[in-house]
């Protein structure tokens, strides 16, 4: 197996959760800005032609297997938004605070506040390869409309997750690892990666 790989992002929270999750594996992640990896347009309306695309974007800029994720929260009063738009929901510059805020007033007055953390990740070996590797995740929840907790980056302070009584962002990192969907795809991400071994 490899033993370093390009992560298409240049977000640090996912950099932090990916090196922890991939320590056991001794992969070292790298991110993309460190290796002069331009961002990759997200010009699709699925996770995961938007993953595929960044994986093998960083791949052949680097000639590194990539690992890419498209992620975001998924509210079901709102038809699924933000979606595939979280990160940039409120436009650009993107910013956690302003997204927050806008789906906070999109809320307004909903009662049906359930939502969805939903994760697709794409690993290539190298930018043509013929058989990516895909898993993808999911973490039930609900949108609150007070920020709890001082972990997480985005979303989390709003997400609340009622098993554990508890925003995203009041969980400890490793247990956060665990049970996100990032942790969940990754998961399974792992298994088919041992089975290439």
């Amino acid at each position: 197996m490899f033993k370093k790989l390009v992560l298409a992002s240049n977000n640090a929270g996912k950099l932090a959760e990916f090196s922890a999750l991939l320590a056991p594996l001794s992969i070292e992640v790298l991110p993309q800005q460190v290796l002069q990896v331009p961002e990759c347009p997200e010009p699709y309306p699925t996770f995961l032609e938007n993953a595929l695309t960044k994986a093998r974007h960083a791949s052949r800029c680097t000639g590194l297997p990539a690992l890419a994720d498209d992620s975001g929260v998924c509210v079901e009063a709102l038809g699924g938004a933000p979606g595939v738009l979280s990160a940039r929901y409120a436009g650009e510059p993107k910013s956690d605070a302003a997204n927050n805020a806008k789906l906070l007033a999109d809320l307004q007055g909903q009662l049906n506040r359930r939502a969805w953390y939903y994760c697709v990740l794409v690993l290539v070996r190298h930018a043509d390869d013929p058989q990516p590797l895909v898993a993808d995740g999911l973490w039930l929840g609900e949108v609150r409309d007070q920020p709890s907790g001082s972990g997480g980056f985005g979303y989390d302070p709003y997400f609340w997750l009622p098993e554990q009584g508890c925003s995203v962002a009041a969980l400890p990192a490793e247990l956060k690892n665990r049970l996100s969907h990032r942790g969940q795809a990754l998961q399974v991400l792992l298994k088919k990666l041992r089975t290439l071994v």
